[in-house]
């Protein structure tokens, strides 16, 4: 089922993946809510009438999808983006839900590297580390949050990278093969937001 999705992205860095993203949602890109290469241009424009325009696109959306750009951390707004999509907003008698959300990793000169780096733990299970100082505080506090873990090893305390964190992070390339599959996932967990420790602050 399609969702009402928006795309957290650095625009230097990011737009031509988003434009990727929206390439692959195919029929179901008629229901993102976010900008456009036809949305006006607000650099020159408030802060605040810039927040009012974010938040007209975000209020409403059910799935955020956010790009994890080597440059993330230095933009003003994806953050802000990250934590409205999350509260419960109320805007003309009409309160939205915590969004689900799930980051993008974006490939960078031929791979991930750059924030992935994958290993076999001495019981011989594959797991991947993920470097937290390329990431804002808000999306680190919403990994690793179920209150009920579940490994998939209890020896070496692996979790699934879909079900273990209220914010997965997936490859580039997986994602763009299969955007409905991590769009749901993003959404079903936002239906049982209660079994996640959710940290919704900047």
């Amino acid at each position: 089922m399609a969702r009402k999705t928006f795309i957290s992205y650095k625009y230097s860095e990011a737009q031509d993946l988003r434009d990727s993203i929206l390439d692959a949602l195919g029929d179901d890109a008629t229901y993102y809510q976010g900008e456009t290469s036809d949305s006006p241009n607000l650099t020159d424009t408030s802060t605040e009438n810039i927040k009012n325009n974010l938040k007209d696109m975000i209020h409403g959306t059910s799935v955020t999808i956010v790009v994890i750009s080597p440059h993330l951390t230095n933009s003003k707004w994806i953050d802000w983006e990250i934590e409205y999509s999350l509260k419960e907003i109320t805007r003309q008698d009409k309160t939205s839900r915590t969004n689900g959300v799930v980051g993008v990793i974006m490939k960078c000169n031929g791979g991930y590297g750059w924030i992935v780096q994958n290993k076999t733990n001495d019981d011989g299970c594959e797991s991947r580390t993920i470097d937290d100082s390329k990431l804002y505080p808000i999306i680190n506090s919403n990994r690793f949050n179920l209150k009920t873990p579940r490994y998939t090893c209890a020896h070496c305390k692996t979790v699934n990278i879909l079900n273990g964190s209220y914010i997965s992070l997936v490859e580039e390339e997986d994602f763009l093969n299969d955007t409905s599959k991590y769009i749901e996932n993003a959404y079903e967990k936002s239906e049982r937001i209660e079994t996640f420790n959710i940290s919704k602050i900047i």
